[in-house]
């Protein structure tokens, strides 16, 4: 579903059979194994004309670099120039573990950023080089044999669009977001947590003389819409969405101690905060109307943003209901809301 206005551009990625998809690149997590980001995009691929198709994040601590950068150029060739190329630095332990990244420490960040210099290195070097980092040395060789030579370069000049995922506050990614001209994504956690996100992409681009616009930042929401606003929290709270908040996403983010991001009063007990409650103060759940509304209560909540990224979950025991509900959104949500369209930087 894509527009040209405002957050009109509504973006829903694939999704597997059984489990809620937030489109990263996990190695350990049940509910949301996705190891190889471009594989799904390229399934994507084939089942699409026209919608630019991104991963919400190549986790960059655990790909090599340079079979990653050849890997993407492929990818931007097979999308015909639709593929998005999303970043990200990591955050869960049974990765850093699997993988032996001391994410503690902040290794997993210091890793994403080498990683992104070197991609982005031989995407656009014309001449041989070697670099020797703190955590991988690669070479751009010479020609070899008078045959062999590295020739993989993407098809969008001078690269794919590249966003990056931001979830923790002050998130270091967000800040590199701001810094090099990235597009920002923030995940979905409450508006009044997500407002400081846009902090981090201007102290990032402060550091560069840049001058971000919000029209770039995308926002990432569950949203569910339906005929009326109790049919939609019957099939939001007691469908998948309720299921994997209940049995996953909390469970989990109440590990991290980061149950404090998804309340709207920060004396809300960390018990209360159920899918219920979510539902209440940070999903988009509705009748269109409702949801227009609430979105674009979001919207001024957080002083303006570009796209909507939405949350997208398996409803394999009712596709028709996940169907409609995406129906309605793009169809009698998304126009209500045209008007909604960021002002552009002031002139740096």
């Amino acid at each position: 579903m894509t527009g040209s206005n405002g957050i009109c551009r509504c973006c829903a990625g694939p999704t597997s059979s059984a489990s809620a998809r937030r489109g990263s690149a996990s190695t350990t997590p049940p509910w949301e194994p996705n190891p190889t980001p471009d594989l799904l995009v390229a399934q994507a691929l084939l089942q699409t004309k026209t919608m630019r198709i991104g991963p919400g994040g190549f986790l960059l601590p655990y790909h090599h670099p340079a079979e990653l950068a050849n890997r993407v150029a492929m990818l931007d060739h097979l999308s015909r120039g639709r593929l998005n190329f999303g970043v990200a630095a990591s955050g869960l332990p049974s990765d850093w573990q699997m993988f032996n990244v001391d994410g503690m420490s902040g290794q997993n960040r210091d890793m994403t950023r080498e990683s992104l210099d070197i991609i982005l290195k031989l995407w656009s070097a014309t001449e041989p080089f070697h670099y020797d980092g703190k955590f991988w040395k690669v070479d751009l060789p010479a020609e070899m044999l008078g045959v062999l030579r590295p020739h993989i370069k993407p098809l969008q000049q001078p690269h794919p669009p590249i966003g990056v995922a931001g979830l923790s506050k002050n998130s270091d990614t967000l800040k590199l977001a701001g810094e090099r001209g990235f597009i920002p994504m923030s995940l979905n956690l409450n508006p009044a947590y997500v407002a400081s996100h846009w902090d981090s992409v201007e102290i990032g681009a402060q550091r560069s003389g840049r001058r971000p616009s919000r029209r770039e930042w995308r926002i990432v929401r569950e949203v569910f819409v339906a005929d009326s606003d109790a049919e939609a929290w019957r099939l939001s709270v007691g469908g998948m969405m309720g299921r994997m908040y209940g049995e996953y996403f909390l469970p989990l983010l109440g590990a991290f101690g980061f149950k404090e991001y998804l309340k709207h009063r920060r004396e809300i007990a960390d018990s209360d905060v159920t899918p219920e409650y979510c539902a209440r103060h940070n999903w988009v759940v509705g009748s269109p109307a409702t949801v227009a509304a609430r979105l674009e209560q979001v919207y001024h909540e957080l002083g303006g943003f570009g796209s909507l990224l939405l949350f997208c979950f398996d409803y394999v025991e009712n596709p028709k209901a996940w169907l409609h509900s995406m129906e309605l959104l793009a169809k009698e949500v998304m126009p209500k809301l045209a008007h909604l369209k960021p002002k552009a930087p002031a002139a740096a």
